[in-house]
């Protein structure tokens, strides 16, 4: 676990320093933290989600707004803590006016989540939105598995890695139930499907 936590630090360090990135200054000059993920570095479950928005970006944590209230309802339902789990996103550091991120930005921060996910070797990826189940699908061979989110997500992908299966569940972003809390209950039966599949 220290290895882990040690590993983890390196890769916060490298992000913090990151003056290459098109998101540095706008992180400076706005005062904003890198937004690293938290969690447990010993959990079966993975959450992936885009890039942090304003509230992420001033706190350094990912998923504490009004989307992070409903992960935390998700997680209540199937009986886990937040601790329990790993959240992350993509993006490291936030966009300006939570616009989409450049192909270039992907390219930049893509290595600093590939090897957080080697660092807890998952059993579940569960990714957040459509934007996170394209690309974690892609990163993972799984391109030509790729469906709307509105049919793919609660489904089960299989990617094999070298510490064994993978699982990637694509789910809604939490943010459809703050808008629409009808799409509450899709949300928690897909949730249900993860915890089935860290049993």
């Amino acid at each position: 676990m220290e290895n882990k936590i040690y590993k983890m630090s390196e890769i916060e360090k490298e992000l913090v320093a990151l003056e290459k990135s098109p998101l540095y200054r706008y992180r400076v000059k706005n005062n904003y933290q890198v937004v690293i993920g938290e969690g447990d570095l010993n959990s079966k479950i993975v959450f992936i989600g885009e890039a942090s928005g304003k509230k992420e970006a001033e706190t350094g944590k990912p998923f504490c707004g009004a989307s992070g209230k409903v992960l935390d309802e998700l997680l209540t339902h199937i009986g886990l803590a937040r601790e329990s789990v790993y959240i992350t996103n993509i993006i490291k550091d936030r966009p300006p006016e939570n616009r989409d991120p450049r192909p270039e930005e992907i390219e930049l921060y893509t290595p600093f989540l590939l090897r957080q996910i080697e660092i807890i070797q998952p059993k579940v990826i569960a990714t957040l939105g459509r934007y996170a189940m394209d690309f974690i699908m892609r990163q993972y061979g799984l391109e030509f598995e790729i469906l709307p989110i509105s049919q793919a997500h609660g489904k089960k992908f299989i990617s094999k890695t070298k510490w064994g299966d993978l699982y990637i569940i694509p789910l809604y972003h939490p943010a459809v139930a703050v808008y629409n809390r009808n799409k509450l209950d899709e949300l928690k039966k897909d949730f249900k499907i993860l915890k089935k599949v860290i049993i």
